[in-house]
C-alpha cells in the first residue's frame, strides 16, 4: 500500500488555504498579528498531524490479534483447510 496522490494534494491545499489565505482576512485590531499566527500554526500542526496519521496506516506496527479458533474458521472459510 502506497501513498495516494489525491488525499495528500487535497489536504495540503486545504490546510494551505487555512494557513496562507485565511490570515489575510483576519479582522483588523490590536490582536490581528496573534490571530494570523494562530491560524498559521493551527494549519501547520493539523496538516502535520494528518500526515503522520495517514502515513502510519501505510505500515502499521501492530496487526490484528486473532484467537486460534478464529484462524481455523478463516482458513476453512477461505478454502484452505487447517492441517
Amino acid at each position: 500500500m502506497g501513498a495516494s496522490f489525491v488525499p495528500i494534494t487535497v489536504f495540503t491545499v486545504l490546510w494551505g488555504v487555512v494557513g496562507i489565505v485565511c490570515p489575510f482576512f483576519a479582522p483588523k485590531g490590536p490582536n490581528r498579528g496573534i490571530i494570523q499566527v494562530v491560524l498559521m500554526l493551527t494549519a501547520a500542526t493539523c496538516w502535520l498531524f494528518w500526515l503522520c496519521a495517514y502515513m502510519a496506516q501505510m505500515n502499521p506496527l501492530i496487526g490484528p490479534r486473532l484467537s486460534n479458533e478464529t484462524l481455523i474458521w478463516i482458513a476453512r472459510t477461505w478454502g484452505k483447510p487447517y492441517a
